[in-house]
């Protein structure tokens, strides 16, 4: 029993050593002083620094936290109601269900060569807001879903109970469905913001020509074409810093709704 515990340990690090040493060399090699990426001479937050004063991250980091604000807004609301017509609809909506929830399974090359080829055959000008329009479609898919795990355990009968009382339907859903949806709903949001920020595929095929539309992940990949440099490590450390704590709040809001 007690060899049998050790070995399951053993695989336990392994795993998880298999999983997150990479990401803890580049955050350590983050704050090496010197100019090298893989020599370490030192503590240091000089690369952080010097962030700030790079114009063209500034400008990427701008246009993604508009993509991940705009995106996460729009797939909020549609994906909450989304969800709350699939779960009062359940019986009639499978077909309809699988048609939202296609988006989380679709490789994520063949969605952005299909947007691409819509905005193109719609003759639509590409920037920031063919980016939005992109991230919509799938956030929305997750949003959708984190909602209706919020829905599996509400009890839709205080809804018609509100209703025979008096209230009208938009009363009824501020005062009854909201406060109870909320933190699903909030985790959703969080869920797409964290999406919106990491992908890259999507955007790098609807973002069109020009560098107005460039965000932090293509940023990342046109920097990383002439090697990888600590200043690359501190801007991937700070957007995996951000990516992780929006999942972390969502799993937290989230966990009373997956819960058994």
């Amino acid at each position: 029993m007690k060899g049998s515990q050790i070995s399951a340990t053993l695989i336990l690090i392994a795993v998880f050593s298999f999983l997150y040493v990479p990401i803890a060399v580049l955050v350590l090699l983050s704050f090496n002083e010197a100019g090298l990426p893989t020599v370490w001479s030192g503590f240091s937050t000089r690369w952080y620094a010097s962030l700030v004063h790079h114009a063209e991250i500034l400008g990427a980091a701008w246009n993604t936290l508009v993509v991940a604000v705009a995106a996460t807004a729009i797939s909020t609301v549609l994906g909450t109601l989304l969800a709350l017509g699939l779960e009062t609809r359940a019986r009639r909506s499978r077909g309809l269900e699988a048609l939202v929830m296609a988006p989380m399974i679709i490789p994520d090359i063949v969605l952005a060569v299909s947007l691409l080829s819509f905005f193109s055959w719609a003759d639509v000008t590409m920037g920031l807001h063919t980016i939005i329009a992109s991230h919509v479609v799938f956030d929305l898919a997750f949003v959708s879903a984190v909602v209706r795990a919020q829905l599996k355990s509400f009890d839709f009968s205080i809804v018609e109970a509100s209703r025979d009382l008096g209230a009208g339907a938009f009363t009824t859903f501020r005062r009854v469905v909201l406060p109870v949806i909320l933190p699903g709903i909030v985790a959703g949001a969080l869920l797409a913001f964290t999406l919106s920020v990491d992908e890259f595929i999507i955007a790098f095929f609807t973002a069109g020509a020009g560098r107005d539309s460039i965000t932090l992940p293509m940023q990342i990949y046109s920097m990383i074409r002439f090697g990888v440099t600590p200043e690359i490590n501190a801007l991937a450390t700070l957007v995996m810093a951000v990516s992780a704590t929006a999942l972390l709040i969502s799993q937290r809001l989230n966990r009373g709704a997956i819960a058994p």
